[in-house]
């Protein structure tokens, strides 16, 4: 690598080092993770103040050293500041970046990774109050499929076979962490009294603001899963949750690029269980725990 070298990256942490400097932990289109010290960032009205913010997008110049690399210079390109001004949006957005950092890769390009992270930044951002939620758990969901963990959720994890919640109120489906997906219970003595009855698949076609490869992607994702994770051939593996109706269908609305309006408005409680079954899932997978999800349950204790 030359002396300097210019990327694009977004902050995704920051601490403080010595009297006046801030340590960036910074995801770059073209290096992937890397950690940078911006100099002088906390002084007074220094101009690397509001450049070294969280959730900023700057056009960097970077001097490689020893251990840590050093901001030359930093031109703003995007600012997140309306996650600033609502604490359940911020919390949401810290909650997306950690998940991020668990698997972003260093010295390599993550531009697909940098591009669906600030896509849902700009979703969280712009979304009305009682959708934040929502707009969370499909930034989560997405993440998780860039990842190769999506969970499979139109069809059992096990059999195959196509499920569709059913206008019934004591309809549940299971979730397995292992087997990577949803569960029909029709063929499983676990729950007395519950059955999911399969029904084939919709097809739909969403408009999207993403790019036809990662839309591509992201529907494909779900049903290579499978195959990518832990698994098991036997169908009595144990069953980590249980889905009503309602929670079903916002968890097969993941899938899609976009949400739509009808499946946003779903009641919060519903987005509260499937944000928790996705970050149970997901610390499974990557073994870690995913510590700003605390204060998701402060913010959307219902």
């Amino acid at each position: 690598m030359s002396r300097t070298y210019r990327t694009i990256g977004i902050n995704l942490k920051g601490v403080a080092m010595g009297e006046n400097d801030r340590l960036l932990t910074i995801l770059t289109r073209e290096h992937g993770l890397i950690r940078a010290v911006a100099a002088g960032a906390r002084k007074h009205r220094s101009n690397m103040t509001g450049r070294s913010g969280l959730f900023v997008v700057n056009d960097l110049l970077i001097s490689p050293g020893r251990s840590l690399d050093r901001i030359k210079h930093a031109e703003t390109l995007q600012s997140f500041i309306g996650l600033g001004h609502n604490l359940a949006k911020l919390t949401a957005a810290q909650y997306l970046a950690e998940l991020t950092l668990i698997q972003a890769l260093s010295a390599q390009p993550q531009e697909e990774l940098f591009e669906l992270l600030t896509e849902h930044l700009i979703r969280l951002q712009n979304a009305e109050n009682h959708r934040v939620l929502a707009c969370l758990v499909h930034g989560v969901y997405h993440l998780l499929a860039i990842a190769g963990f999506a969970p499979q959720v139109h069809a059992c994890c096990f059999t195959q076979e196509a499920l569709i919640p059913p206008a019934d109120l004591k309809w549940r489906v299971g979730f397995s962490f292992s087997g990577g997906g949803i569960v029909s219970l029709s063929g499983s003595s676990e729950v007395q009294g519950f059955s999911a009855k399969p029904l084939p698949v919709r097809s739909q076609r969403p408009e999207t603001n993403l790019t036809e490869t990662m839309v591509a992607e992201l529907q494909a994702t779900e049903y290579q899963t499978i195959n990518r994770i832990k698994f098991t051939d036997s169908f009595s593996t144990k069953i980590d949750r249980y889905l009503n109706a309602t929670e079903l269908i916002a968890m097969q609305s993941l899938v899609q690029p976009e949400l739509s309006q009808t499946v946003s408005d779903v009641h919060s409680t519903a987005w509260l269980t499937v944000e928790r079954l996705l970050r149970a899932y997901a610390q499974y997978h990557f073994d870690k725990p995913i510590q700003s999800a605390a204060l998701i349950d402060n913010c959307f204790n219902l």
